[in-house]
């Protein structure tokens, strides 16, 4: 004998009737859409149909390298540049003072070697160019000091005495130069290896 289910309370035969679920098993909320239940017991399981989670971002991209340092070329030019510049500074300080300065020196050195490992790096080949620019600084500024005293006794420029009697400035060197020309030559050296020594690390 079979039971029917029983008449609509609001007289339409058509309207779905709830269904009745097990005992004690709770009943999902007027208008909202039951969640489906995982069929293996796993409440973390992808449900059919629902939505992927995204991708996972991509790895941030590397961060540019440094730029490198170590350009021995260049900092062989810069270093020239430098020693150009600090000859001529040199030579006016021993042409204005007719003396020449310990400490100018140090500062043409030190200035050539730092200029060249700043930018040429820790290359070992560059303490020792820098030293040598450093000497040629040195002797160019102490020409230039003469060329300086000398125009104002000889009533010439210090130009023309430079680029016509260049000998002249050269014999006067000779003749003037003692132990303490030669000891601001090894001095401005030294400052020049040793600066280029620090500006590399």
């Amino acid at each position: 004998m079979t039971q029917s289910a029983p008449p609509p309370s609001d007289g339409n035969p058509f309207a779905q009737q709830p269904a009745t679920g097990a005992p004690g098993t709770p009943q999902p909320a007027t208008g909202a859409p039951a969640a489906p239940q995982p069929v293996d017991g796993n409440p973390y399981a992808q449900q059919p149909g629902a939505a992927l989670p995204p991708p996972p971002a991509p790895f941030a991209p590397a961060p540019a390298p440094a730029p490198a340092r170590g350009n021995v070329a260049l900092g062989v030019v810069v270093a020239v540049v430098v020693a150009l510049v600090t000859a001529g500074v040199y030579g006016g300080i021993v042409g204005a003072t007719d003396y020449e300065i310990g400490y100018a020196a140090v500062g043409v050195g030190f200035l050539i070697g730092f200029a060249a490992g700043k930018v040429g790096g820790s290359n070992p080949a560059l303490p020792v160019v820098s030293a040598l620019l450093s000497l040629g600084a040195v002797y160019l500024g102490q020409l230039i000091g003469i060329a300086i005293i000398g125009s104002d006794e000889l009533d010439v420029s210090a130009a023309s005495l430079f680029t016509e009697h260049f000998n002249w400035l050269t014999d006067g060197w000779s003749e003037t130069a003692d132990a303490m020309t030669f000891l601001f030559l090894a001095i401005g050296a030294f400052a020049a290896f040793s600066g280029a020594k620090k500006a590399a690390l």
